[in-house]
């Protein structure tokens, strides 16, 4: 009788993979990171910051017609304890600067900034001392979006980039378990 080798293959064409996620059957084989990242990155719940003319694109993008819903960010948060992505949509100027900071610094982490605009990502056509001449030099932002305004388009392609940021950020572990020894416990 010939000898029969039988392969398990956690992976073919038919087969969808998410990250590094391996589903074969009712088996799905990863690692706590990758799905904590997978959930992040589907959920983002933006905060509306909208400054000036970039903030009507910005409303645009979740109306019908580009549908902003479609990447998990339908829930745009008017406060700042529940949201977790920033968008700055218009010219910063130095008044408003504090503030950005202040909302900024109330969000949970973790936290991201997408810098929408021209003005808004280097100050635009506004070179002079009353505009803040990019939003970066006041909080770290993740993903910029060029343009004079911004198309609802090229803000659900930042909403893209930003969830393939998440998705292969590495978190580190989310809560550090060690044994206690005796020593410990009896102090």
């Amino acid at each position: 009788m010939p000898k029969r080798i039988e392969t398990v293959v956690f992976h073919d064409s038919s087969t969808p993979v998410l990250g590094d996620v391996q589903k074969a059957g009712s088996v799905v084989v990863t690692n706590f990171d990758t799905l904590l990242n997978q959930a992040r990155a589907n959920a983002l719940w933006p905060l509306t910051f909208g400054l000036a003319c970039c903030a009507i694109e910005m409303m645009a993008s979740v109306a019908s017609r580009f549908d902003l819903a479609r990447f998990g960010s339908e829930a745009f948060r008017a406060t700042p304890r529940q949201a977790d992505v920033m968008i700055i949509a218009g010219r910063l100027s130095k008044k408003m600067a504090p503030v950005l900071r202040q909302i900024y610094d109330q969000m949970p982490e973790p936290k991201w900034v997408i810098s929408m605009g021209a003005c808004a990502s280097s100050g635009g056509v506004y070179n002079n001392y009353a505009i803040v001449q990019g939003a970066d030099q006041v909080v770290p932002v993740d993903v910029y979006v060029p343009g004079c305004p911004p198309s609802p388009d090229a803000l659900i392609y930042a909403v893209m980039k930003l969830q393939q940021k998440i998705k292969h950020n590495k978190f580190g572990k989310l809560i550090e378990l060690k044994p206690r020894t005796l020593e410990e416990e009896s102090a």
